[in-house]
């Protein structure tokens, strides 16, 4: 009995060897269909744009290779040091209200209060509204005739003529960027109020028999705890904003005079409008180095917070 058991032990040993082999191959074979959709529609439309940025192409012919002679146009065009530098200026200053705002609202949520589920289902309606859409609603808002912030002021006796809302290039700048922040702030709130349901009631409660304030329960606690979920929200918060096209182009298409002009849709314009793909292809490009320091500065963030944690528990 004993042998035949020792016997057919390198058999069973054989046979899981063999299965898990098998397991690996079908779960290798269960990712190529995602493997395709990825290569298909983000490795080869990438890797073609860069390609496209050495090129002179133009619609209806597909150019020839140039080099840099791209690239060299787009740092002597103030145009797109224009458009650089409202990118960075709406991303960021976007990015710190939404933050600033979504952090509010969630930790307003968290609490116990009246109408809290229908209060969640209001704060998320910015967010399902499609893009177009809202731009419209903003459109017809900022309108420099029949505004609806103008008239209130007006009846108010605050101001005596319309606000020139997307005429004026600092006036347009900081419409966009509050049209923006409206429909940005339901993604950060809905998302940090997740990571606070999963704070611990006991953490606030020895905080609070130690005489801790709220400040101190949220700079000690609250914050601390949510650091990995902010880090992760606000990459994407930033690289949706830094690449927001439909809201610009339908509220102002970059005016005015090039003043709410974005990377994204100085690229639109350049290639599709205008008819100069390479060129367009080349503003494209340049956006990948600032989305790549974004997601790095995120990662190296979690990181920093990952050893500190590792050096507290030593």
């Amino acid at each position: 009995m004993s042998s035949v058991l020792l016997t057919s032990l390198p058999k069973l040993s054989y046979g899981r060897a063999l299965w898990s082999d098998n397991k690996n191959i079908v779960g290798s074979l269960f990712m190529l269909p995602a493997a395709a959709f990825l290569i298909l529609f983000l490795v080869y439309p990438l890797g073609l744009g860069v390609w496209l940025s050495f090129t002179d192409a133009r619609i209806g012919r597909p150019g020839v290779f140039i080099g840099l002679e791209n690239y060299e146009w787009i740092l002597m065009d103030s145009k797109f040091h224009s458009a650089v530098f409202f990118t960075l200026f709406y991303t960021i200053v976007a990015s710190a209200i939404k933050f600033a705002v979504g952090l509010y609202l969630a930790i307003l949520l968290n609490e116990r209060m009246p109408f809290k589920a229908i209060l969640r289902a209001i704060i998320l309606i910015p967010f399902i509204v499609p893009t177009v859409l809202s731009a419209i609603a903003f459109w017809w808002i900022y309108d420099p005739q029949f505004s609806v912030i103008s008239w209130t002021l007006r009846e108010w006796g605050w101001i005596e003529g319309n606000i020139d809302f997307l005429g004026d290039p600092w006036n347009s700048r900081f419409s966009v960027i509050f049209a923006n922040v409206w429909r940005g702030v339901p993604f950060i709130a809905i998302s940090l109020l997740a990571g606070l349901q999963t704070v611990p009631a006991s953490l606030y409660e020895a905080a609070t028999l130690d005489g801790a304030s709220p400040w101190q329960m949220f700079v000690k606690i609250t914050y601390p705890l949510l650091t990995p979920i902010i880090a992760v929200v606000m990459t994407f918060s930033v690289l949706f904003t830094f690449t927001d096209f439909q809201l610009i182009k339908v509220l102002t298409n970059g005016g005015p005079a090039g003043a709410t002009e974005l990377m994204a849709t100085m690229s639109y314009n350049t290639a599709i409008m205008g008819g100069r793909i390479g060129e367009g292809a080349a503003v494209s490009t340049a956006m990948v180095p600032f989305l790549l320091g974004a997601i790095m500065v995120s990662w190296f963030g979690l990181q920093r917070r990952k050893w500190q944690q590792g050096s507290s528990d030593e």
